[in-house]
């Protein structure tokens, strides 16, 4: 646990309004007494001891009480200031009245006057500033809001980390420099300032950062870099600078700043009407920083982002972050890895194979696969089994990637029939064209928030490379649905809208950035100007090329797409028959594995196409 967690307000509104009207009704009670003397103006006391009717008198500084003879009642006058009472004195002693000095102690007029708003006011301030923070007073905003793990209290280590060898590599350095950093200077080696952990999100750095500090045994400070950043100018540095201070005095340590990218940002661009003064001022004050303390006392600072592209450079240059450690997602082998750390302690039936598990989850990272583990035994309690089966595991694949089912989403029997022809159009161009990826299932029950059906294709291996004629071959895939529901009904519907975007989206990228058209020829023609990194802001759509050229990108674009459909239009007139018979199928059953659609075809006679030429398109 951090030593500095946050608990919530103690006393609630409801205490506080009891408190307060409780506060209200003593001050009214007191101000309201209605047992004290009458008042009277100065001339009807004077007229009282002209008459000789004062028996008693109690003379103070600001007011003059006096006693009247015969009724006994009391009454108050106000003196009336520079006034010289001996006269008056000397006439109460001539008549016998009784005469004594008063000094007001002023603890009661004090108390109504001052003493109650101030308190009603301080608890409207502690309330506010209450609700903000926890127990925290406001007065402590200029302090590091870092979680701190003594030693000890950091129960990960690099064994509860799979996946990521080459990363936990790098880091195995780190924590042979926190434990002996008189080896490395004996050499003259400078020991790193700092570490940047780079990956897309849910890889592991966060985990990877608690690991080395477990590994090393020695204080973890960790922070978010939103938690620097408040409503408050000057908020954000001072808490840099309070971070650093406690770090240095608890040398050797590790500190870890997540999201960095929040403060770390490229100062200028478009932020340059207005800026982000306070943002600003936290970087310049963690550059400061970082230039100014001494790795060799044995402190590590270490940082975690998925978007290096937009962090400052001078965040970024040798002397500050030394080192950037890539977290990628894992191969197949390394989510193997993951999958038996994160199923140490659930209970797996015998015939579970992570191996098969990992080879069915490309492009997973380290947090999908543990939501994998975790749904399958979830899944596995629901329906009351005593150990996770491959069903569960299955299933819980299908719902990371594609959403839950929705059972509740009744499709009309006209629906069913489109949606298990467009789904069947997917799986058999994938089916029959060369180099595209095996089909694993093919479902119409709808999943997530918007999908009616799924055609699920799985890689044989991890690919890093993409042929041109595996682009094209995904465009057709993506193009059978449509052509599917054209084919079998005349008519085409809405679900095509998700693989249109997709299919519009890759072909742009393949002319645009990896040079596959003649037209356009080998180059690259990146995107619109990005006004956050600092360029087009001041034109914002600015293109980098004429509008010929524009003209002629958008033309290749929409001949790259309409070719494949073309394909896939003549593989499933040519397979029609297939298609419908499939399509039937497809829709008694709701859902069919690759392997039976497979068998399939082979009953059915139908072939895959080896190799793929322009012959094959209809004249």
């Amino acid at each position: 646990m951090a030593d500095n967690q946050q608990g919530g307000w103690p006393v609630s509104p409801l205490q506080v309004a009891i408190a307060i009207a409780l506060i209200i009704a003593i001050w009214a009670y007191l101000a309201s007494a209605s047992d004290g003397p009458e008042r009277v103006s100065y001339s009807r006391f004077l007229e009282a001891v002209e008459n000789r009717e004062v028996i008693e008198a109690r003379i103070g500084e600001s007011e003059i009480r006096w006693k009247q003879r015969g009724t006994g009642q009391w009454w108050v006058s106000t003196r009336i200031p520079g006034v010289d009472d001996a006269e008056i004195v000397e006439q109460l002693g001539q008549s016998g009245a009784e005469i004594t000095g008063e000094v007001s102690s002023g603890i009661w007029p004090l108390v109504l006057s001052w003493g109650i708003p101030l308190a009603l006011l301080a608890v409207f301030w502690f309330l506010i500033f209450g609700r903000m923070g926890g127990r925290q007073q406001f007065l402590t905003f200029g302090r590091s809001q870092a979680r701190v793990y003594r030693k000890g209290m950091v129960d990960v280590n690099f064994n509860d980390v799979a996946g990521v060898d080459e990363a936990k590599a790098e880091l195995q350095e780190v924590v042979d420099i926190l434990r002996n950093p008189a080896r490395y200077q004996a050499l003259g080696g400078r020991i790193p300032k700092g570490i940047l952990l780079v990956g897309a999100p849910g890889t592991g750095k966060t985990l990877l950062a608690r690991a080395t500090a477990g590994e090393a045994g020695v204080p973890f400070y960790s922070i978010s870099g939103s938690e620097f950043v408040q409503m408050f100018v000057g908020v954000g540095a001072a808490r840099v600078r309070d971070l650093f201070e406690q770090a240095k005095n608890d040398a050797p340590c590790l500190v870890f700043i997540d999201e960095i990218d929040t403060i770390g940002k490229l100062r200028g661009g478009a932020t340059l009407v207005g800026g982000h003064e306070e943002r600003e001022q936290t970087l310049n004050q963690l550059l400061s920083e970082m230039d100014g303390f001494d790795p060799s006392r044995g402190v590590i600072i270490m940082a975690a982002t998925n978007r290096p592209d937009l962090l400052d450079p001078a965040l970024m240059r040798p002397g500050r972050f030394d080192r950037q450690v890539v977290v990628d997602k894992p191969d197949m082998k390394g989510r193997e890895e993951i999958l038996k750390v994160h199923a140490r302690g659930v209970v797996l039936a015998p015939e579970v194979d992570l191996h098969a598990i990992a080879a069915q989850t490309p492009g997973f990272a380290g947090a999908e696969l543990a939501n994998v583990i975790n749904e399958a035994a979830l899944l596995a309690a629901r329906h009351g089994k005593q150990s996770v089966e491959m069903a569960d595991l299955q299933e819980a694949i299908d719902r990371v990637m594609s959403g839950l089912e929705r059972k509740s989403r009744i499709l009309s029997d006209e629906e069913k029939e489109i949606v298990a022809h467009h789904e069947m159009g997917h799986a058999l161009v994938a089916l029959l064209l060369p180099h595209t990826d095996p089909v694993r299932r093919v479902s119409i029950i709808p999943r997530g928030t918007a999908a009616l059906g799924m055609t699920l294709q799985l890689p044989l291996q991890d690919k890093y490379l993409y042929l041109r004629e595996e682009l094209e071959a995904k465009l057709a895939v993506l193009m059978g649905g449509r052509v599917a529901e054209e084919l079998c009904f005349g008519r085409i519907s809405t679900g095509a809208q998700n693989d249109l975007y997709q299919a519009t989206q890759l072909a742009r990228r393949m002319v645009r950035d990896f040079g596959m058209s003649e037209r356009a020829g080998p180059l690259t023609f990146g995107d619109e100007a990005d006004p956050f990194l600092g360029r087009g802001a001041a034109f914002p759509g600015q293109k980098e090329y004429s509008e010929e050229t524009a003209r002629i990108l958008d033309e290749e674009v929409k001949a790259l797409v309409e070719c494949n459909y073309q394909r896939a239009a003549t593989l499933l007139e040519t397979n029609k028959e297939a298609l419908e018979t499939l399509a039937k199928e497809l829709k008694g059953k709701e859902t069919l594995e690759g392997t039976e659609l497979r068998d399939r075809l082979k009953e059915l006679k139908v072939e895959p196409i080896q190799i793929w030429r322009t012959s094959h398109l209809k004249a």
